[in-house]
């Protein structure tokens, strides 16, 4: 599956990160108006628009500001830089301990899109102005996570699962020993190996893969 790099695309049959491509069941084709109505107020604020992993982005002088996605039940913007914002109205989230600098803006239905249109496109001003004034985040030191020992035996048995699991970014590897080492049965830990283990040989993280199951 190829991620979609048009704009038309994207609206027409969806991000192609999934099996529901085209199809009815494309969360972009059954939030159509909630995601019509999102990118209407992102080109009220940015001049830029392109497509990252499959969905529009926003930028500014090609520096990527926000992102519009699309998931089963909820559809929204993630702020890359949110940390920085002043989320004066305490709606942006973060969706986990790892991801340190983005915020996710997030809605279940048309009304609350249509409730919240000034403050939509406030916070898409607001982090506009973070971008244009240069500003950077100060991540915090992440936590680090052992290689648990099912781990170690799949490097023994594969060493190309070993080259490509080292391979990867320092962020996705922490993210996978992360969720490796939550699991308190060994049985489950191995499991969880295997499950990700055609996604980390194609170098795709643990974010991006939950997405695409």
């Amino acid at each position: 599956m190829k991620m979609t790099k048009s704009i038309d695309v994207f609206l027409a049959d969806g991000c192609g990160r999934c099996s529901k491509f085209g199809t009815d069941d494309c969360s972009v084709r059954r939030h159509s108006a909630e995601i019509q109505l999102l990118r209407q107020l992102a080109l009220e604020v940015f001049t830029e628009e392109t497509v990252k992993w499959g969905s529009p982005c926003y930028c500014h002088n090609g520096k990527n500001i926000v992102i519009l996605h699309s998931f089963k039940d909820n559809f929204g913007f993630t702020f890359f830089k949110g940390s920085l914002m002043s989320d004066t109205e305490g709606v942006l989230v973060q969706q986990t301990e790892n991801m340190q600098t983005t915020r996710v803006l997030r809605y279940t239905n048309l009304s609350q899109i249509v409730a919240q249109q000034d403050l939509i496109r406030a916070y898409l001003f607001e982090a506009l102005e973070i971008e244009k004034a240069g500003l950077k985040p100060k991540p915090k030191v992440a936590k680090q996570f052992p290689e648990p020992t099912e781990l170690l035996e799949a490097f023994r048995i594969d060493p190309n699962f070993e080259a490509a699991f080292k391979s990867l970014t320092p962020g996705r590897q922490r993210n996978y020993l992360r969720h490796f080492n939550e699991a308190k049965q060994s049985a489950t830990r191995t499991a969880r190996i295997e499950k990700y283990k055609p996604f980390i040989f194609k170098g795709i993280g643990m974010d991006e893969a939950w997405k695409m199951q």
